[in-house]
């Protein structure tokens, strides 16, 4: 189709958009697109059978009643997110970073919505899918989006950008998460980078955070808001403790999350910086924060049989685990386990980086160390005190005969790969 105003014109008339004959909707538009080891070409006529209004195709072999051919579904499909986005004019705001930008989202959605209405990336809908798909959810009728934004190679955020075309953004930070596809942490940098370089382009607002110079280096000379704790943030919120929960002031009042780990602490700092930015009430901030539930699988505190277990097995890099063992160790006095699973993407620091890890664990002294996965089995072999299994299955089973040898307290984390929460299992 040449003219996207003419598929614009069916979407409209259409419920929506899909990209999975399993859940698709009645008059929906369907859209065929590939991957790895699917090609959406060749289930159009399944999703109009279960009621698609169109089915958007890119194989000529698959021409029919109903049917749009087009070069190509992707772009197709990003196109159409484009110029949707630019018919709704809606403020947008994105935010990416290495660590914790989906905690930021939900909860800088939670404090906005106190005061707006507001619709955010849904789950972790943040690449060059996902971002399409969460602008064709958004209306005129809102007052602001969020768009989250995920990337492991640089000139990904770029791209996204392009698409989402944002009026606002923030960094969560720079961490050593996708090192393989950055090529390090200079290339992290680079490229999370790429949404202050839009911002900076298109004469759009920076909130970043005020404690991190590499953040205050990018943003200080262009349009912003800042947050943190130094008294010069345009939003000065303050860390009090994190045992287990973080606790935090702002303008004079507490704020007590639902959220553990001290590496919390900047997300939450974010979406009150963005609230106050857009003239939410300090109370309903407040509010919004303090009734916030923590995602399953991130961070979430269990009870299983005597012990208090922080599972944290959503994912994991070097950066967020270093935190999270730093943050669970000042949790409570008590003798405490840590389990943990490979971290993925980590290219070619991945035997340095989960070696220090290791070392990471023995400085802060925990009284059990059990690790799994090809990296942490092979990092473990120079520690006589610390356990290495090269699966998850073979640690579970050496858990579920030596249970009484764990302590009260136990952190479990890992990338998502390594599927730790099974571990629950043997409790």
């Amino acid at each position: 189709m040449k003219d996207i105003a003419d598929l614009y014109s069916k979407f409209l008339e259409s419920s929506g958009v899909s990209t999975d004959t399993r859940k698709i909707e009645s008059n929906s538009i369907f859209f065929a697109l590939k991957g790895d080891n699917f090609d959406g070409n060749a289930y159009a006529d399944q999703a109009l059978e279960h009621g698609a209004l169109l089915a958007i195709i890119d194989d000529e072999t698959q021409k029919g009643d109903s049917k749009i051919l087009v070069d190509n579904v992707l772009e197709t499909l990003q196109e159409l997110a484009n110029f949707h986005r630019r018919q709704i004019q809606i403020p947008i705001i994105a935010i990416t970073g290495s660590n914790g930008k989906t905690t930021t989202k939900k909860l800088t959605h939670e404090v906005l919505s106190k005061r707006f209405k507001v619709k955010a990336t849904a789950g972790n809908l943040n690449n060059h899918i996902g971002v399409p798909l969460s602008l064709l959810s958004f209306t005129a009728e809102l007052d602001l989006g969020i768009v989250e934004m995920g990337a492991n190679h640089q000139k990904e955020i770029e791209a996204l950008c392009q698409i989402a075309e944002p009026n606002y953004g923030l960094i969560t930070n720079f961490g050593k998460a996708h090192l393989e596809g950055f090529g390090g942490i200079e290339g992290v940098i680079k490229g999370k980078s790429e949404l202050y370089d839009y911002l900076i382009e298109h004469d759009g607002l920076i909130f970043f955070n005020r404690d991190d110079e590499v953040q205050v280096n990018k943003a200080i000379q262009h349009k912003n808001y800042s947050i943190g704790e130094k008294s010069l943030s345009d939003c000065q919120v303050i860390f009090k403790e994190a045992k287990p929960f973080v606790n935090v002031e702002y303008s004079n009042t507490t704020i007590q999350s639902k959220l553990i780990g001290s590496y919390n602490f900047k997300n939450i700092s974010a979406a009150i910086g963005i609230g106050r930015y857009f003239g939410v009430d300090k109370e309903k901030i407040k509010e919004a924060i303090e009734n916030f539930e923590p995602e399953e699988m991130r961070s979430q505190i269990l009870k299983k049989n005597g012990h208090d277990i922080l599972l944290d097995a959503y994912n994991a890099n070097p950066t967020s685990m270093e935190a999270a063992l730093r943050s669970f160790k000042q949790m409570t006095s008590k003798e405490k386990t840590v389990i943990l699973g490979d971290m993925f993407e980590v290219g070619d620091d991945a035997s340095k980086e989960h070696r220090h890890m290791l070392e990471v664990c023995k400085k802060l002294d925990f009284d059990v160390i059990l690790v799994c996965g090809a990296s942490f089995h092979k990092a473990s072999s120079g520690f006589d005190d610390i356990k290495g299994f090269k699966t998850t299955d073979e640690l579970k089973l050496y858990i579920k005969e030596n249970k009484t040898l764990l302590t009260p307290d136990i952190m479990i984390k890992g990338s998502r790969g390594m599927k730790l929460e099974s571990i629950l299992d043997v409790f």
